[in-house]
């Protein structure tokens, strides 16, 4: 069974003070430095990847064109190749928050809504 937050109640008040106190919080300036180094490497190697894909496209088909069997050519499959990149990149993101990010940012959460930063 999950609850929502109408079964609690309604959430507790933040002041402005507490949200500045926790802009403040060493623990969240490393939270974000720690977002920030995973997210930023992985968009640019996916973005560099998609780059890559683009100006291959448009400047190497003889290279894209190259059959590998078939009907299917070296293009069709950089091409499909997006896709797997986009869901590694997503669950990558997923493991990495459920792992590190949610936890830290969870007992923040929890310290500021229960009395304040510390």
């Amino acid at each position: 069974m999950t609850t929502t937050p109408e079964d609690n109640g309604p959430p507790p008040e933040v002041s402005e003070a507490d949200i500045a106190a926790m802009h403040d919080d060493p623990r969240f300036v490393e939270l974000k430095r720690t977002l920030f180094r995973f997210t930023v490497p992985v968009l640019l190697s996916a973005l560099a990847w998609y780059l890559v894909y683009v100006l291959l496209s448009a400047y190497a088909r003889d290279f894209m064109g190259i059959v590998l069997f078939g009907n299917i050519n070296l293009g069709l499959i950089l091409g499909l190749s997006q896709f797997v990149v986009t869901f590694y990149v997503t669950w990558a993101y997923n493991r990495f928050t459920a792992r590190k990010f949610d936890t830290q940012s969870a007992e923040l959460r929890d310290d500021i809504m229960n009395g304040g930063a510390k």
